[in-house]
């Protein structure tokens, strides 16, 4: 997805076809419609522009612009034939390529175009993030190097990319898991991969995601019709339907008979083991990408629907972002959100010295913990139905996240780690089925969770792995997962309410997440570490779907 593994780049990543029920703006203009002869410039061209080799990348560039010029026509005003597609793959490139010579180039180009009378796209967003200005973000240095190479690589550098490389150890893991997911072979073909991850993204509505991986479908060769609703997929597909609903909201009711219904001689159509296992990660880790869009306030893709638009700028019509609301400033407490960092940074030294004095009994850790899974969290408004595009390929939208544990009602059994773990457990049951991808998936929970600058808002040479416990443990705790050695009034102390209400939020039911929530948890920390924490609630939360999941399988095939 970042950079565009999403897209199914392999080379002609620049040359994809926007999805005809995705594309259009509604708004006439002189350049041509994507169904007419394309006047754009080659895939070639375009791919030659990730080109590690300097001068190749130069050739490129000044092959673009004299296509460029000769499609506009200059000596016949008003006559340009400029695809629609060519004029947004212009756009991508001038918002987000991190090469600087083919940024400005496309830049230039798009005014040379406007200048001779053709109606260009322009971006409706300032940056890729609703959250974090884009200012700020760029101030705390999003690694270079990392954007560069995946670039070259993948052919654009989309908004996930950006946001994640304020942790470039996490993203190149996160990248290389991608790729493994949807493009090297395995068990599935690559199309239906694509469909499988716009299915689970479009459970959260998820539009950004949806979009992402509808280019990729179409261009692995996916029939469109299937992008206009779950009855023209083949119904192979269609019966991943129920696990994706519980997959989302409430995997700890997935079952052994569910994964039997699926993949036991006789079933009709029938899954191996082998495609279920990828189908599964495909779902979770799309599942748990829709919390970080939402969670980090992605704006939708330069070439995405509600990304751009051909009107001009209008004072009186101000763009608002998917997530509502559009700018909120929680964080104008600034001297209050100071004293919260150091009450947090005493209560961490405090905790540490009474975890070293004292001993919980079990049975004291255990009521620690229903007191935890039980607590009412308040979570933000219920957003509007969904755009369309999501709609059409969501069974039984009103299936929803419920508390693992509501109040005053029996609880399903909780799923005690030291029974069924991702490291005992799960890594071999991944890896023995779809080989290499348990290795992967360990790498990224190994390096979120041990993930660390040392730092803490203003503060340096802080040891932050008790407040990353406390969060991993916290969610893990909302999906009913409890470790018998930690003692859950940890979160308590370093988990203010409303960190632990964006948390929640984002972990259970994303698409509600508003730019207030994000604002008022931590309001004096860098949003990198707001970053930071929004990856250890995606990573946990992928964890936690997949151990419910794995354990139904291990339970079928004993």
């Amino acid at each position: 997805m970042a950079s565009n593994p999403v897209a199914g780049f392999n080379g002609q990543a620049n040359g994809e076809k926007t999805p005809g029920p995705l594309s259009g703006s509604g708004h006439s203009c002189h350049h041509q419609s994507e169904t007419e002869t394309d006047a754009g410039p080659s895939v070639k061209c375009l791919s030659r522009l990730c080109s590690r080799d300097e001068d190749e990348r130069a050739a490129a560039l000044e092959e673009l612009s004299q296509g460029f010029v000769v499609r506009l026509g200059l000596d016949r005003r008003g006559s340009a034939r400029l695809s629609k597609e060519t004029l947004l793959h212009l756009l991508r490139l001038s918002r987000s390529c991190p090469l600087q010579e083919v940024r400005g180039r496309a830049s230039e180009l798009l005014r040379t175009a406007q200048e001779q009378g053709v109606e260009v796209p322009r971006s409706l967003a300032t940056g890729p993030s609703a959250f974090i200005p884009a200012k700020e973000m760029f101030k705390e240095g999003p690694d270079q190097d990392i954007l560069i190479e995946s670039f070259l690589s993948l052919g654009r550098v989309d908004h996930i990319t950006m946001v994640m490389a304020l942790h470039p150890a996490y993203l190149s893991c996160f990248l290389k898991t991608q790729h493994a997911l949807l493009e090297v072979d395995g068990p599935l073909p690559r199309h239906w991969r694509h469909y499988i991850a716009i299915m689970a993204a479009a459970r959260h509505h998820c539009s950004y995601l949806v979009q992402q991986h509808s280019a990729g479908f179409l261009e692995a060769g996916g029939e469109e019709s299937w992008l206009s609703g779950l009855e023209h997929a083949p119904t192979k597909l269609r019966s991943l339907q129920t696990l994706n609903r519980l997959l989302a909201h409430r995997p700890w009711l997935i079952t052994q008979q569910h994964i039997q219904e699926l993949v036991c001689p006789g079933a009709e159509p029938r899954w191996s083991l082998a495609e279920l296992i990828h189908a599964v990660v495909l779902m979770a880790q799309a599942h748990s990408l829709s919390s970080f869009v939402w969670g980090c306030g992605l704006n939708p893709e330069p070439d995405h629907i509600g990304g751009y638009t051909f009107q001009p700028p209008s004072p009186s019509h101000l763009h608002r972002s998917p997530h509502s609301p559009a700018h909120e400033d929680g964080r104008q407490e600034l001297v209050d959100g100071a004293m919260e960092v150091e009450v947090l940074m005493k209560r961490m030294v405090e905790l540490q010295q009474q975890q070293e004095e004292e001993e919980c009994t079990q049975e004291e850790m255990v009521t620690r913990f229903e007191r935890e899974r039980s607590e009412s969290i308040p979570t933000a408004v219920v957003r509007g139905a969904p755009p369309e595009l999501v709609l059409r390929l969501v069974e039984d939208p009103e299936f929803r996240y419920e508390d693992f544990a509501p109040r005053g009602e029996q609880a399903p059994p909780t799923m005690r780690a030291q029974d069924y773990s991702w490291e005992d457990h799960g890594f071999s049951l991944v890896n023995r089925l779809l080989p290499d991808m348990g290795q992967l998936l360990d790498e990224k929970f190994q390096i979120v969770s041990n993930l660390t600058y040392h730092r803490m808002a203003m503060h340096e040479g802080v040891d932050t792995h008790t407040l990353r416990k406390a969060l991993w443990n916290y969610i893990h705790c909302l999906y009913g997962i409890r470790y018998d050695d930690y003692d859950y009034g940890s979160v308590n102390v370093l988990l203010e309410r409303s960190l632990k209400v964006f948390v929640k939020t984002m972990a259970c039911h994303p698409e509600q997440t508003t730019a207030r929530i994000y604002h008022t948890f931590w309001r004096h920390f860098r949003h990198s570490e707001k970053v930071h924490a929004n990856l250890i609630v995606m990573e946990a939360r992928l964890q936690a779907a997949l151990l419910y999941t794995l354990r139904a399988i291990t339970h079928y095939m004993r």
